[in-house]
């Protein structure tokens, strides 16, 4: 494998010589193989999960409802703890030879950091090793999505292709979105809603240079795809009448309720995994055991209400077709926002775009029976309300209200509820705004002390590091043990703080291990001036 992987990556490098004069159309023809390459790499993590659910459910994921019907409480039960066992054994592999960092699978956020942190670059070891993770997991019944594991595989591909091939670090970051583009599109079917999430989401802007290798990626994502898993909605849409003008204020409401939900599950998932780590740690715990104690929960959930077993497309198209009552699925809507916050804090692989759809669905078809009891042929139906609930949840939830509504246009293939769809989301968004200050995705990058609501020049101050800009020196004499001094691992932002707290013009730069031997120099001018010229580069890639 390694051999083969080599010479690809020969085949990139000697393609790469060869089109060294174009400039540009360079990064569109490298866009368009990125496009094609994530897709294959999708389509083979979708059957991936396949497999793993057909051992544990005896049906495909796509089927996993009926499978784990059909199974005894406790052989449902069972599945995700053996799965729990087996992502255990791949994140003691993964930590031992330095795959993962934190012993975690990644998602959507890593691939934001990186993007913002790591200048477009991921490790083809870490890719990998969160797909295997994801793939036993949401196999395994785990309760959540499979998209955010699709994107940062699909990133990954495109770091690997773009790692060494020459391109500056606006292309690599360019080229980075195309691959994320790529892998929305092709685990959705949906090209536009893939441009508007790698723009909206993972690069954070809407630049006309991105924008082309973007579309040419997930076009091509799309084309594969449709080859290969045909070209159909992912939901199957009942006939439900038109809408009424009074549907419109009722679908604001009911965006209003999706974004309490959303809010309650981010905070959900934000204290039970601060709550997971802090019992862990105080009682010895290693992390390799929170897995299968977490499939011990999410197993006694899906046996006893299988709709909350993985991705959960099949329950989707259940509640579409009106197959569960009002009370389940206000049941549905509280045990899939727990089993899905138990999967994420016990370190299953998997993301948050599928459960909030599936979330938004159940909510949206409750809201809908309720209204067509209240009010009898007066109102939509529930599929009506349902699609507009999958828009609001999950917009709110992942913080991305354009492209999570173009997402449920292209899912569903119906653009009818236009009007009412973009004010649920806009409010569900809202909402979550206002509870919360942030979406789930900005929430886990906070965790790791980045803050990227606060513009680019907070992103600057965080990522640039001393031994960026400092004027380097050979080691010198050493320093007393009370001198004030600057360390290389410091941030931009520390050392401009530090310099205000010692009112000096400058500060030598040590070693974090060797505190006591100068390895450089920075002074003010010097960190205002890079910090300055970082601003004006950022700007420069947002407008151009």
């Amino acid at each position: 494998m390694t051999r083969n992987v080599a010479r690809v990556l020969i085949f990139f490098r000697k393609l790469n010589r060869q089109m060294s004069g174009l400039g540009v159309y360079k990064v569109w023809a490298f866009a368009v193989v990125i496009g094609a390459a994530a897709a294959y790499a999708v389509i083979g993590f979708r059957y991936a999960i396949d497999v793993v659910s057909m051992f544990a459910f005896g049906e495909t994921e796509g089927s996993i409802v009926s499978g784990a019907s059909s199974l005894h409480f406790m052989r449902a039960w069972a599945a995700p703890v053996i799965g729990g066992l087996l992502v255990s054994a791949f994140l003691y592999f993964a930590d031992r030879f330095k795959w993962l960092d934190g012993g975690r699978p990644q998602a959507v956020a890593d691939v934001i950091e990186a993007r913002a942190v790591a200048g477009g670059r991921i490790s083809l070891r870490t890719g990998l090793a969160t797909a295997v993770i994801s793939a036993v997991s949401l196999g395994s019944g785990a309760s959540a999505g499979r998209e955010g594991p699709a994107v940062h595989l699909g990133a990954t591909i495109a770091s690997v292709i773009n790692r060494h091939l020459g391109f500056d670090a606006k292309q690599r970051r360019a080229l980075l979105g195309c691959g994320a583009a790529a892998a929305v599109s092709a685990s959705f079917n949906a090209p536009i809603a893939g441009v508007l999430f790698a723009l909206e989401v993972i690069l954070g802007n809407y630049a006309l240079s991105v924008f082309g290798p973007i579309a040419a990626a997930s076009v091509s994502a799309a084309i594969v795809t449709r080859i290969h898993l045909g070209n159909s909605p992912a939901f199957l849409i009942p006939e439900y009448g038109a809408a009424g003008t009074i549907d419109v204020p009722l679908a604001a409401l009911l965006g209003l309720l999706c974004g309490f939900i959303a809010s309650g599950f981010l905070l959900a998932t934000e204290r039970l995994t601060v709550g997971v780590r802090e019992i862990a740690q105080k009682r010895g715990i290693s992390y390799l055991l929170l897995p299968p104690l977490g499939g011990l929960v999410v197993g006694f959930i899906g046996a006893l209400y299988p709709e909350t077993f993985g991705v959960g497309y099949e329950a989707v198209t259940k509640a579409l077709a009106g197959e569960y009552a009002i009370h389940l699925l206000i049941i549905l809507v509280l045990m899939k926002c727990f089993a899905t916050a138990v999967t994420l804090s016990c370190r299953f692989g998997g993301g948050v775009f599928s459960p909030g759809l599936v979330i938004g669905a159940f909510a949206g078809a409750a809201f809908g029976g309720l209204l067509g009891l209240l009010f009898p042929g007066v109102t939509a139906s529930p599929v009506y309300y349902a699609m507009i609930g999958m828009g609001a949840a999950s917009g709110a939830i992942l913080g991305a209200p354009i492209s999570t509504t173009l997402v449920v246009f292209e899912l569903t293939g119906d653009y009818s509820i236009t009007i009412a769809l973009m004010v649920a989301v806009a409010i569900a968004t809202l909402v979550m705004q206002w509870l919360c200050g942030r979406s789930f995705f900005h929430w886990q990058l906070s965790r790791r002390g980045y803050d990227l609501s606060e513009g680019p020049q907070g992103i600057i101050l965080k990522t640039v590091r001393v031994r960026e800009v400092m004027e380097k020196m050979p080691p010198g004499a050493p320093l007393p043990e009370d001198a004030d001094r600057l360390e290389t691992r410091h941030s931009l932002g520390e050392a401009l703080a530090k310099l205000n707290e010692a009112e000096e013009h400058g500060l030598p730069v040590v070693e974090t291990e060797e505190p006591e031997k100068v390895v450089g120099y920075l002074s003010r001018v010097k960190a205002l001036a890079a910090y300055n010229k970082a601003l004006i580069d950022e700007n420069i890639e947002h407008h151009t």
